[in-house]
């Protein structure tokens, strides 16, 4: 339920720095006020920030369970879950991302379709991200193939069915036949369409941008390296205006390959994302994926081979590491995390700034991004 809030002396970051701390008035999950001199009406909850920073809450586009819950369980409480454990890490909103199951029921779909929007008790969920099942093979990294098909305009009216509008994104292979066409109907219907776990061509990619490619899932991961006569689709995607999200962990891409990307793409096109699993806010140790074992391990997910699946650190934890490794001022990290997945997925209310009329989803931290209070709609879902 929305909860009416006076934040106190707080340092609001973007577009609001003051010489001196200032407040923030929330009404009805609204942001309406802000500023040196604003009243707490009475019988207002009351939070005293201590000087920290307040930022508009994270939003992670990609994220596939936390806290020992995952999206594919298909339960209710496992999505409640996730949105709590979200807010320990500063995450105000989140896209449930998983995969679809062509010929089974996907009721994790329809459930997660369901809550969509609904009080979850922690972060809000935004909708669905689907990796596949239109991707390649060769490059379907931890996406079992059981969660893979050959492009089809009527399975994807089946998925489109079956998440009822919450579909918000879709990780597809521009290569594949069809698929061009795919993601022009995607498009057409509010999806964002996100080039990955693709082994596409320079000439592939650039097409595939023509057609309505708008965004880039997990950049590095999952896709061709670059070479000198097959430059293969990092230079296409370099050369367009697309939103690229990377898992700034230091593992799935080197420190210095996210130096280079950072300064290539600049802040604005980065998506700072998870890929979290449920192994996220747990001890390290053994669990389970999608019926496969996996070690949680300093943060790292692999499967017994090797094979990277994810991370099991929190947004804030990330946002950490990207500053350090990037040429991004405290400010542009924040923006990978707020503003850049906001525009991303068409959102206005939401990320971007702080001011009369946002929503009220905000986090509090200090500037070593360690997390405070998370706020959502107005209702303090987390205080350290």
């Amino acid at each position: 339920m929305p909860q009416d809030l006076y934040i106190s002396n707080c340092n609001p970051v973007g577009t609001h720095k003051n010489h001196h701390p200032c407040s923030i008035l929330i009404e009805n999950s609204v942001v309406t006020q802000i500023g040196t001199r604003v009243k707490p009406p009475s019988h207002v909850q009351k939070l005293d920030a201590r000087g920290r920073m307040v930022s508009p809450g994270f939003i992670d586009v990609h994220i596939q369970g936390s806290g020992g819950a995952d999206v594919l369980d298909g339960k209710e409480s496992s999505l409640r879950t996730i949105a709590q454990t979200c807010t320990r890490f500063g995450v105000t909103a989140f896209l449930a991302t998983t995969v679809y199951k062509p010929g089974q029921p996907n009721d994790h779909l329809k459930e997660a379709a369901r809550f969509t929007g609904a009080d979850l008790g922690g972060a809000r969920l935004l909708g669905i991200h689907l990796e596949g099942p239109f991707i390649s093979q060769e490059k379907r990294g931890m996406i079992q193939p059981d969660s893979i098909c050959g492009p089809d305009v009527e399975e994807l009216e089946r998925i489109l069915r079956i998440t009822k509008g919450t579909l918000k994104m879709m990780t597809i292979a521009p290569e594949l036949d069809i698929n061009r066409q795919l993601i022009s109907r995607l498009k057409d219907s509010g999806v964002v369409a996100s080039f990955g776990h693709s082994a596409a061509t320079y000439e592939q990619t650039l097409q595939g941008i023509e057609a309505g490619l708008s965004h880039v899932t997990h950049m590095f991961n999952a896709m061709p390296l670059m070479h000198h006569r097959n430059p293969g689709p990092l230079p296409a995607i370099r050369e367009s205006d697309l939103s690229v999200q990377i898992i700034p962990d230091g593992v799935h891409l080197h420190p210095a390959v996210v130096e280079l990307a950072c300064s290539l793409l600049g802040f604005k096109r980065i998506v700072a994302i998870t890929d979290g699993m449920q192994a996220m806010g747990l001890p390290d140790g053994e669990y389970e994926y999608n019926g496969l074992r996996y070690i949680s391990a300093d943060g790292a997910a692999r499967y017994g081979d090797g094979t990277l699946i994810g991370t099991a650190l929190g947004m804030n934890e990330l946002l950490k590491r990207l500053q350090n490794y990037s040429p991004f001022s405290f400010e542009q990290t924040l923006e990978t995390a707020t503003a850049n997945p906001a525009q991303t997925l068409g959102l206005h209310d939401i990320g971007v700034g702080i001011s009369p009329g946002m929503q009220g989803d905000l986090v509090i931290l200090d500037s070593s991004f360690t997390v405070y209070a998370t706020i959502v709609s107005g209702n303090v879902m987390f205080q350290n």
